[in-house]
């Protein structure tokens, strides 16, 4: 398990570039008695799904990973390096949980390997429609070894300030897109997205900041991203306040959205709440989605970015313990 995770986190797949990677997995790493398949899942993106009879349970992460790319590096019990908690060492375990399963004699079982979770659930998306027979998914995260029984949605959207350039000598000549822009994020910082008893409050960060103007010109536009991560009291209501804060110079455009998401759990296991998306809710043909993994997300995304061995094999012991729950309580 361990080896393998060194090795896929030895190739940089950042959201976009995850195909050679993928290819390598389907091609070294097909499991005994699995069927493999590699599935398009748009521009030029892959998906490698292992499956062992006809999947009604399926262990599913993502083989994308955020910038920038660190190489991996083992000292005793932790591994370091990008991905090694969002999402490989999710991978990792849950390939070796497949393996261990199959090798216990239970059947009918997969190991999904998506691309694009990090930028919009691309591969989640394509893989979905043939998965109508599937019952329930495990979905690998960082949640500290935790069973999450909701998660907060997400809402993508960019924006466009214009304005009219002219010599910042001369402010008073031109319109400043930079100032138009402010004055939306003021709005925005008053707005009361509502308490939700159960996800807290809706959250938002913005990046892809750019004004290209020159310093000594006044810009006459500026664009942004608006990250959101709603609540299920806010979700259906946020595209609608936005409207209301823009005007007519400014464009507002959606790139895409999840849903927020309560999960499956099962008794026996400590359970928790987290402030993230997951490709949970583009998997619309899945009933039942069980969120868990080794590792916290306070760590993903970072310089440091982390995982505990010992962490990785806890997983594999308590998703196979979840899984031969489910399958004597189905």
């Amino acid at each position: 398990m361990i080896d393998f995770l060194l090795d896929i986190m030895s190739f940089n797949s950042t959201s976009g570039n995850e195909a050679e990677l993928a290819r390598h997995i389907f091609e070294k790493y097909k499991p005994a008695g699995a069927v493999p398949e590699i599935q398009e899942a748009g521009s030029g993106r892959l998906n490698v799904f292992f499956k062992w009879g006809e999947p009604k349970i399926i262990f599913c992460s993502h083989l994308d990973t955020v910038p920038p790319y660190i190489p991996p590096s083992k000292d005793n019990d932790v591994v370091y390096g990008r991905g090694s908690c969002d999402a490989k060492g999710q991978l990792a375990y849950m390939f070796e949980a497949c393996k261990e399963l199959s090798a216990e004699g239970y059947k009918d079982i997969a190991m999904l390997m998506v691309s694009g979770e990090e930028d919009g659930s691309h591969g989640a998306k394509a893989a979905d429609p043939g998965l109508k027979d599937c019952k329930f998914m495990f979905i690998g995260e960082p949640t500290e070894n935790k069973l999450i029984s909701a998660s907060k949605g997400n809402i993508s959207i960019n924006f466009t300030f214009k304005g009219k350039s002219c010599h910042s000598g001369y402010p008073h000549l031109g319109d400043n897109a930079i100032d138009r822009m402010s004055a939306f994020i003021k709005k925005l910082d008053a707005v009361d997205f509502g308490d939700d008893k159960v996800l807290g409050k809706t959250i938002y960060n913005i990046g892809m900041l750019e004004s290209k103007n020159a310093h000594n010109v006044v810009p006459d536009l500026v664009t942004m991203k608006v990250f959101l991560r709603t609540t299920f009291v806010s979700h259906d209501k946020i595209v609608e306040h936005l409207k209301k804060l823009i005007d007519d110079q400014t464009e507002m455009k959606i790139n895409y959205e999840h849903v927020p998401m309560n999960f499956f759990t099962v008794d026996g296991f400590e359970t928790g709440i987290v402030s993230y998306g997951t490709d949970a809710p583009a998997f619309t043909s899945v009933k039942n989605k069980l969120l868990y993994g080794p590792g916290s997300i306070i760590d993903a995304h970072t310089s440091h970015e982390f995982i505990k061995i010992k962490d990785l094999y806890k997983a594999v012991s308590d998703v196979k313990e979840i899984y031969k729950k489910i399958l004597n309580k189905s």
